[in-house]
């Protein structure tokens, strides 16, 4: 297995789709690094040389933020809405939807299991 930015890269894949494993890597994405190193599409991880592999370690960590340093990034980002009182801030605090999507239904994956308030079934009036 080849690794690239700290991340093992299936060898039985094209090198496209295996860049995308990849945090902060996608299709489009891989496929202009791709073009950067030289290295041609629809090549497997494994027909790879060396020479080709540094190329491409060597093109993504020039130019792009990938991994550790993008989740890093992405966490004082949120971190710092949180310190301003944003209302995207706020919405990240509760644990709530930040787009603009509706929580009347939906978002479950958000607010997660959907928790029912009472008992559930009423008890009939007892007998004397």
């Amino acid at each position: 297995m080849a690794r690239i930015a700290g991340v093992n890269i299936p060898d039985n894949k094209h090198i496209e789709y295996s860049l995308a494993y990849i945090k902060g890597v996608g299709l489009p994405l891989a496929k202009k690094i791709c073009q950067q190193a030289n290295v041609k599409l629809g090549t497997k991880v494994s027909d790879l040389s060396d020479v080709e592999l540094e190329k491409i370690r060597e093109v993504i960590d020039k130019n792009y933020k990938v991994e550790g340093d993008l989740r890093m990034e992405v966490s004082q980002n949120i971190k710092r809405l949180k310190e301003i009182s944003s209302y995207r801030g706020k919405r990240h605090e509760r644990n709530l939807p930040v787009r603009g999507q509706r929580t009347r239904t939906n978002a479950r994956t958000k607010r997660g299991r959907r928790v029912t308030v009472g008992s559930g079934r009423k008890k009939s009036a007892e007998k004397t």
